[in-house]
């Protein structure tokens, strides 16, 4: 089980994570981004499990701070292409204006 998240590259234009992969994840950009930076992604990583969708404007602020994550010394290999993934896909979204969905 996990995450199917809108405006990805796969067949069905979504980004696929496992919720463990997710929660992982979460923790590192807890932990090395700064509370400022931190504060615009936690909405997407509070709802386990649960369907929402995040506005195109909020979107775009998350996906700014996904990709500087993506980039951060202290994030782990394995998670730099998810955080560059999502980053994109916000953009896409954006870009669509369109709600940029996790379900």
């Amino acid at each position: 089980m996990g995450w199917n998240i809108s405006h990805g590259t796969d067949g069905n234009g979504e980004v696929l994570a496992s919720y463990s992969h997710m929660d992982s994840l979460c923790k590192h950009l807890a932990h090395n981004l700064p509370a400022s930076q931190w504060r615009v992604l936690k909405p997407a990583f509070s709802l386990p499990s649960e369907r929402f969708r995040i506005s195109p404007r909020d979107a775009g602020r998350m996906a700014d701070v996904l990709r500087t994550a993506s980039t951060h010394r202290l994030m782990p290999a394995e998670f730099t292409q998810t955080a560059r993934d999502l980053a994109d896909a916000a953009d896409r979204a954006v870009s669509a204006r369109q709600p940029w969905e996790w379900r």
